[in-house]
């Protein structure tokens, strides 16, 4: 019932044209690309990749998606918005349909504030950028744990606040269930945030040994079947996509031969979980996306 998707940080450890085969064969249905797999001279070649294996792109990880330094993404802040805006450019017509995945960063100083100032400000010029070419700015709430490390924002209705201020039709969230599952009445917090819910990343959380520790769906504490109803309940109708992180932790899902496991018995949860939900789904993805880019070039006349 639900599309199954994988983003690339999960299968860290293989290239870009392994991934295409290994998702096709494992009954990936969507990719989250993420840039920095992209090789720069075979860019498009690669893209067309995953047409012809059946793959459709569910979301976008720019190579630099904090507008803030943070511990991944260290870079001084310059030109960090512009380096977002390029990747979409980057993208070409593949953009057409593809939230784009946006982080705030950690604040400076513990200056809150101005993270959420910035970001929307920032974040109104990366949709309307994103919006001219069919595409949508996607942003991620994270973790408590990741709260001055790589984000300023760690509830959904902080990040809701901060959609609401930025007021772009195609400006809205990536709900990551890891990141979110423990905030308080979190049902009716995905309730709430109805259309706005353009990326739904999945994983499973065990006590974490490291800033990047998830689990294969199913095999931790996330409610998981709970959460994807309230998602699929705010009318959300996109692909659910296995977000993998396992860094510096022993025994590493990213060892060699792990890998498929992981992405089938995360494949095989959400199915599970598809067949007791019942309801029919459709994809609205596409008449978003035009829907999006009329109301721009409207705009600007």
């Amino acid at each position: 019932m639900f599309r199954f998707g994988v983003s690339q940080f999960t299968s860290t450890p293989w290239g870009f044209e392994r991934d295409v085969e290994e998702y096709a064969r494992l009954g990936v249905e969507a990719i989250e690309v993420c840039k920095d797999k992209l090789d720069e001279v075979r860019f498009s070649e690669q893209l067309a990749l995953l047409g012809e294996h059946g793959l459709e792109i569910s979301s976008a990880q720019p190579s630099v998606r904090t507008l803030f330094p943070s511990r991944t993404q260290p870079e001084e802040p310059g030109k960090r918005a512009a380096a977002f805006r390029r990747t979409v450019e980057r993208f070409g017509d593949c953009a057409d349909g593809v939230p784009f995945i946006l982080n705030t960063g950690p604040p400076r100083d513990g200056n809150i504030r101005e993270v959420i100032e910035v970001t929307v400000r920032e974040g109104r010029v990366l949709a309307e950028h994103a919006g001219e070419r069919g595409a949508s700015v996607a942003l991620e709430p994270l973790s408590p744990a990741l709260m001055n490390v790589e984000s300023a924002i760690w509830t959904l209705d902080q990040a809701m606040r901060v959609v609401e201020a930025v007021d772009r039709p195609n400006f809205g969230l990536c709900v990551d269930i890891w990141n979110v599952w423990q905030d308080p009445d979190i049902e009716a917090q995905i309730l709430a945030c109805g259309d706005c819910i353009l990326v739904v990343h999945l994983s499973d959380w065990c006590t974490p040994r490291s800033f990047e520790d998830c689990h294969a769906v199913g095999r931790g504490d996330i409610p998981s079947s709970v959460l994807i109803g309230a998602i699929h309940k705010s009318g959300y109708r996109g692909a659910y996509t296995l977000e993998i992180f396992s860094r510096d932790v022993p025994e590493s899902l990213w060892e060699q031969g792990r890998l498929a496991t992981v992405i089938t018995d995360s494949r095989d949860a959400l199915r599970r979980i598809g067949e007791r939900a019942g309801e029919p789904v459709s994809d609205l993805l596409r008449a978003r996306s035009v829907r999006w880019r009329d109301y721009y070039r409207e705009e600007r006349g």
